[in-house]
């Protein structure tokens, strides 16, 4: 039997949070909501994000609170969501009023994670 070489390929995988297989390379991103959403579907956004997960950071005097107006504080609680989710895009949709991006929205002492 010939000598055959053989090549190896490393890459780096790992397991996010939510338990999904990441490549090393992948790009983070962050779930907002859509500027052209209503105030009634933020305030629904808001609501049913906070319901599943800890959006303490929106109380009044945390970094976070300010501006306080539904705009910010459902886009926040949209990607407390889709983080704590796994970044899934289906974990941003929010009834089409979700916006992924890959431009950090964190802003001041208010960081998104």
């Amino acid at each position: 039997m010939a000598n055959v070489p053989v090549l190896l390929f490393l890459v780096f995988l790992s397991l996010s949070p939510g338990g999904n297989l990441i490549m090393g390379n992948e790009q983070k991103s962050w779930c907002v909501a859509k500027p052209s959403s209503d105030q009634a579907t933020l305030l629904a956004n808001l609501n049913y994000a906070c319901s599943q997960v800890d959006c303490r950071v929106l109380q009044k005097g945390c970094p976070c609170s300010y501006p306080d107006n539904l705009m910010n504080h459902a886009s926040i609680a949209m990607n407390l969501y889709y983080q704590s989710r796994g970044r899934n895009h289906w974990n941003c949709d929010f009834r089409a009023s979700g916006l992924i991006t890959i431009t950090d929205p964190s802003y001041g002492n208010c960081i998104y994670a």
